[in-house]
């Protein structure tokens, strides 16, 4: 069973939060349900690392706010890791396990009411802040992009409706790769996972492969040890090119170029 965790003082989870509890059963800190438990916790989201400590469970599924200085709006899920040092929750260098089919199924359902959602971008992100240190796989689900939005019960409970939906149904398996390159909302690997028959793990944009050697490329195979495949951001790779081909050309990974 997974756990849905969302901070009090994010408006946007603590909402989502709010309202799919209602049909829950309070059993200490912990909502139980059906298809899966939720918790509100005290402390930020993105510094969860403690989580085991006290909750045994197959997954954890953060419910978020998402912020951007561009102000566009957006619905949003990544996968979480740091490339480099951890200024926003998480350890230096380590990412976290990945949740790569849940994490397709919940921007394919989004797509497929995106007349629900006609103002926002419905996109991934790549793989940043915390936390890193879970043993089991974690995902962020985000609504964003302003306090507007994430005050905006109306739209939580919407977004909080298409959680409850894929979580309480069968997920489909689907082979699963690493991704090198593009932007931080990465517009190839986003189709990927929209249309395309691939779920995505551990996503590595062109700006923190500067970062990556062979320490931090093994870690990141170790935690994303379900894939088969890499994807490659062609023109996405900037000078970091055959560092990446050759990192690759020492595992099993299938290489798409995109």
């Amino acid at each position: 069973m997974e756990l849905l965790v969302a901070y009090v003082d994010d408006p946007a989870g603590h909402n989502m939060a709010k309202f799919l509890c209602k049909d829950m059963t309070q059993d200490g800190d912990v909502f139980r349900g059906k298809y899966y438990d939720l918790i509100i916790i005290p402390t930020p989201a993105i510094s969860a690392d403690w989580l085991e400590e006290k909750y045994d469970y197959d997954g954890f599924v953060f419910l978020s706010k998402h912020a951007a200085e561009s102000g566009v709006l957006a619905l949003t899920c990544h996968s979480t890791g740091n490339f480099s040092e951890a200024k926003f929750g998480g350890k230096d260098r380590q990412v976290a396990i990945p949740h790569p089919d849940l994490q397709k199924k919940y921007l394919q359902t989004l797509r497929d009411h995106q007349s629900d959602f006609v103002e926002f971008d419905i996109t991934i992100e790549a793989t940043h802040h915390g936390p890193t240190d879970l043993k089991k796989p974690s995902i962020f689900i985000e609504i964003g992009t302003t306090e507007k939005q994430w005050t905006d019960e109306n739209l939580c409970h919407r977004v909080a409706k298409f959680v409850h939906e894929v979580m309480s149904n069968d997920i489909p398996k689907n082979p699963v790769a690493i991704c090198f390159g593009g932007t931080h909302y990465p517009t190839k690997f986003t189709e990927q996972l929209l249309d395309g028959k691939y779920a995505l793990g551990t996503v590595i944009p062109k700006h923190a492969l500067d970062n990556l050697d062979e320490e931090l490329f093994s870690h990141i195979l170790k935690q994303n040890n379900m894939a088969k495949f890499a994807l490659l951001d062609w023109n996405g790779l900037g000078p970091n090119k055959q560092k990446v081909l050759d990192l690759l050309e020492s595992t099993e990974l299938e290489v798409i170029k995109l």
